[in-house]
């Protein structure tokens, strides 16, 4: 064989060669000519990704096709596409839209500085309707609405001898003031005077506000629920701390005693305890009980739940709100089946409703169930910078 001969033969191996190596490559990536490369994951495991559909190797789940990147820039007056990614090698960038070698499209990186709610590791995430309906999609409005709730605490009736001692030296000491407060002797009428402000300080560090100090002093038996049990009886109720601030003078109480089944005992919370218990970390809640049959009895273990009053927030379905451990998220919807992550800040909670303090303006429309599957998909958006 001629050398020019040995020369061609040895050209046409190696384009068989390398025509032979590219089509592997793209067998073995699931690369078909002319079509994107379709990409499937799973909703719980996001970082588990397949070039064909099937099941999750680590939970069962059946694998959801990804949508396939829009390499188009956005529309004017939305977001601005900074620059293009190659889908295969993440340090390869274009300033215009491109094909790889395979003929995979660029991913859009976009300018995101102008998004005040855009949040680090999240992204927007586009689902079908179809898609929707399969992972039990709903949603729901932000709007202005009454977040009532009830605070439930364990408590007593009250059986404190020690406050009645203490109301009743408050009152011997006004009355001797008052009786030498005019006369001659105003060293006496000092001393007098400081013995009355000593144990008007003590009452109030025992949680008796000005209110109950005028009663003291007209109506000398009308503490003596604090020993016998009377037509009306007070309970002590103990708040958590976390709790405590809802909790105000003026609110009302259902009493309720295991010793009545299914009795009720209406009450009013009087007064607060202004120093917190430094063992138990809670504040005690006196309520003022009616309890005419006197079936309420000293040292008797109650529970009461004491209605919150609350004025009109703005507040989401209790569902809306993710709670990851570092912040609390929100999906909402920009358009049609587009969510965008927000974070919110929320104040009282009940079963039905979350107040919402920032990060939304009423009207809005949220995700109110499979957000995990949203949140899920979203920070895959994010990881893939798309």
């Amino acid at each position: 064989m001629t050398a020019k001969m040995k020369l061609l033969v040895a050209a046409i191996a190696a384009v068989l060669l390398i025509g032979g190596g590219w089509a592997s490559y793209r067998r073995f990536h699931g690369v078909r000519a002319g079509a994107q490369q379709e990409v499937y994951y799973c909703p719980m495991h996001p970082d588990y990704t397949s070039d064909r559909p099937g099941d999750c190797p680590i939970c069962g789940m059946h694998l959801v096709k990804r949508a396939a990147a829009v390499p188009a820039a956005a529309p004017a007056g939305e977001r601005k596409v900074k620059f293009y990614r190659n889908p295969m090698d993440p340090s390869v960038t274009s300033k215009v839209p491109m094909k790889d070698e395979m003929g995979m499209d660029y991913v859009p990186v976009y300018d995101d500085r102008a998004a005040a709610a855009a949040v680090a590791g999240r992204g927007p995430v586009t689902i079908s309707p179809e898609k929707q309906q399969l992972i039990g999609l709903r949603t729901g409005k932000a709007a202005w609405r009454t977040v009532a709730r009830t605070v439930r605490a364990a408590g007593t009736v009250a059986y404190d001898p020690d406050l009645y001692r203490t109301i009743t030296e408050y009152r011997e000491a006004k009355a001797a003031y008052d009786k030498i407060k005019d006369g001659g002797w105003p060293e006496a009428a000092e001393r007098a005077r400081a013995v009355v402000d000593s144990s008007r300080m003590k009452l109030r560090q025992m949680g008796l506000g000005e209110d109950y100090l005028a009663e003291a002093e007209k109506d000398p038996k009308h503490y003596e629920n604090l020993l016998l049990p009377e037509d009306e009886v007070w309970v002590y109720a103990q708040i958590y701390e976390y709790e405590s601030a809802s909790v105000k003078p003026g609110q009302k109480a259902a009493i309720t005693a295991s010793a009545y089944p299914g009795g009720e005992f209406p009450g009013v919370v009087r007064s607060l305890d202004p120093i917190f218990s430094a063992d138990t970390r809670t504040l005690r809640a006196r309520i003022e009980v009616k309890n005419p049959g006197k079936e309420l009895r000293q040292e008797m273990y109650v529970e009461a739940a004491i209605a919150v009053d609350t004025q009109p927030a703005l507040a989401v379905p209790a569902g809306a709100v993710l709670d990851t451990g570092e912040r609390e998220l929100v999906f909402v919807m920009k358009g049609e089946g587009t969510f965008e992550p927000r974070e919110v800040r929320t104040g009282r909670v009940n079963d039905d409703y979350a107040e919402i303090l920032s990060g939304l303006r009423a009207g809005e429309t949220v995700v109110t169930s499979a957000n995990f599957l949203v949140d899920s998909e979203s920070r895959m958006k994010a990881a893939l910078g798309n």
